[in-house]
This record gives C-alpha cells, sequence and structure tokens, in this order.
C-alpha cells in the first residue's frame, strides 16, 4: 500500500466535525417539538370542553382558565412568591446540609455505619405523618413549613453526594498518597471534584421534591391568609368550586416546577459541559 493511500485512509478514519447550523437545527427541533404537542394538546382539551358541553365548574376550558390566570393576578401571585421562596430556601438549606453530612459521613465507615441509617428513617418516614408534630414544635407555620420541605430534599442530595465521594477512583486516590496529600487536600481536589456529577443529579431531584414538599407541607398546615402560598389558594378554589382559578394555580405551580428543573440542569450543564461524558456531545 502507497504511502498516499495510508494518508487518505487516515484522514477518511477522522471525525468529521458537525457544521454549526446542524447544532441550532437540534436546538430548535428540542423546542419546537415540545410546543406543538402542547399546542395540540390545548386545542383537543378546547374542542372536547366546546363539542361535549361540559359546565366550567366541571371542567373549564383553556380560554376560561387563561382569564382566571389574568384576572386573579393579584391573588394568586403573591402565594406563588410565597411557595418559591419556601422552596429555594429549604433547597438552599437541604444542599448546605446535605453536603456537609455527606463528608461527614465518609471520612470514616463506622461514622456513615451510626448516623446513615438515621438519615434513612427521616426519608422512609411519610412527610405528611411528622407534619403535625413540626407544626407543635415549629415557632411559626413557616418555619414548619421549610422544615417539612427541607427534610423531603436533603436525602437524595445526601445520598447521591454520599455515592459520588464513595466512587472515587482508587487509583487517583492512592496517587494522593503516594505524594503525600493530606486527608483536607484529598478531599478538596479530588473527592468533590469526581463527585460533582452526582451532586448535580441530586440537585435537579431535590429542586422537584422541595417544590412537592412545600405544597404537601402547606396542605397539611392548613396555612391561611396573606402570607399562605398556592397550596391554600388551590384549596380555597375548590372550596368556592372556582375551578377556572384552582386549574390556573396548577399551571402556576406547574410553571415553577418547570423553571426549577430548568435552572438545576443549566446549572449541571454549566459545571460538566466541559469535562464530564454525560454533558459532552459525541463527535460522532
Amino acid at each position: 500500500m502507497s504511502v498516499e493511500s495510508i494518508q487518505t485512509a487516515e484522514v477518511a478514519s477522522l471525525p468529521v466535525a458537525k457544521p454549526a447550523n446542524v447544532g441550532r437545527r437540534d436546538l430548535a427541533l428540542r423546542i419546537a417539538v415540545p410546543f406543538l404537542v402542547i399546542t395540540v394538546l390545548i386545542i383537543i382539551w378546547e374542542l372536547y370542553v366546546v363539542l361535549s358541553g361540559v359546565p366550567p365548574y366541571i371542567l373549564p376550558g383553556p380560554g376560561a382558565v387563561a382569564a382566571a390566570f389574568v384576572n386573579d393576578w393579584g391573588t394568586l401571585a403573591p402565594a406563588l412568591w410565597v411557595t418559591t421562596q419556601i422552596t429555594f430556601i429549604s433547597l438552599i438549606l437541604a444542599l448546605i446540609g446535605g453536603v456537609g453530612f455527606a463528608i461527614f459521613l465518609v471520612q470514616s465507615r463506622w461514622i456513615e455505619i451510626a448516623f446513615y441509617p438515621l438519615a434513612v428513617i427521616l426519608q422512609v418516614t411519610p412527610i405528611v405523618a411528622i407534619s403535625p408534630l413540626i407544626l407543635i414544635y415549629a415557632p411559626s407555620t413557616q418555619v414548619a413549613l421549610l422544615i417539612c420541605a427541607f427534610l423531603v430534599a436533603f436525602f437524595p442530595i445526601l445520598s447521591n453526594m454520599v455515592q459520588g465521594l464513595k466512587s472515587v477512583d482508587h487509583n487517583l486516590i492512592n496517587l494522593f498518597e503516594l505524594y503525600g496529600a493530606s486527608r483536607w487536600q484529598t478531599l478538596i481536589h479530588l473527592k468533590i471534584p469526581a463527585a460533582q456529577p452526582y451532586f448535580m443529579t441530586g440537585l435537579r431531584i431535590g429542586g422537584g421534591l422541595a417544590l412537592i414538599a412545600a405544597v404537601v407541607a402547606e396542605f397539611a398546615a392548613g396555612s391561611a391568609g396573606a402570607g399562605s402560598g398556592l397550596a391554600f389558594r388551590l384549596l380555597e378554589a375548590q372550596y368556592r368550586m372556582n375551578i377556572p382559578r384552582l386549574f390556573a394555580a396548577l399551571l402556576m405551580l406547574s410553571m415553577l416546577g418547570v423553571a426549577i428543573f430548568g435552572l438545576t440542569t443549566l446549572i449541571a450543564w454549566l459545571s460538566l459541559h466541559r469535562w464530564h461524558e454525560s454533558s459532552i456531545k459525541r463527535e460522532n
């Protein structure tokens, strides 16, 4: 085989870079396809309501829900802000507590054996079952809601972080020990960076669970008044048979959940897209 043919074969075997318009087209499809599916579902919903003649107090149409969304914005927006605050504060506390407790657990096998079951017990106990006790002992209803949401979001972050810290390549740990790195240096420069993908998974899970726990805790607390969240507005709309407002509140909760998932996904991508396989695009 000639040198020219060998060089030609080597060039042909190299990965071909995808043009930029392919990436833009892929992004456009990712946005357009879900939007199209949602639009079709809304049209089917509207047609069903119109053709079946179902009354709005049973199933309102998209138009009635949109009208309630606009007309009741002054009532629903403050409730949305309360729920958003509880969700994000509890998530931040769960991140701090979950990461800190995970680092504490992996310092010793006996520490993990002694304390990890306590976290498991808190996780498997239904939050609705212990929320009455939390309401009794907490200084205020808002603090009780924060504690409930924190407990639900805490364990996924803790378990993922522990798994990440324990999944570091043993050869790399041996290399750090060979060069005389201290336990603190190994933790900061090796274990925590290696656990970052696991932490991001826990962050995405914990974000959604924090919102769910905030709503469920408010249902259990039965809090009302100016400082109440969207859960109370849902119950209020149900008691008053204001179904369009109920659907509007549900829509706001869904939008908040999607926003939290999008934000946590963006944070994970920004942290991992330069080096981790889960966020790097294949070249072939």
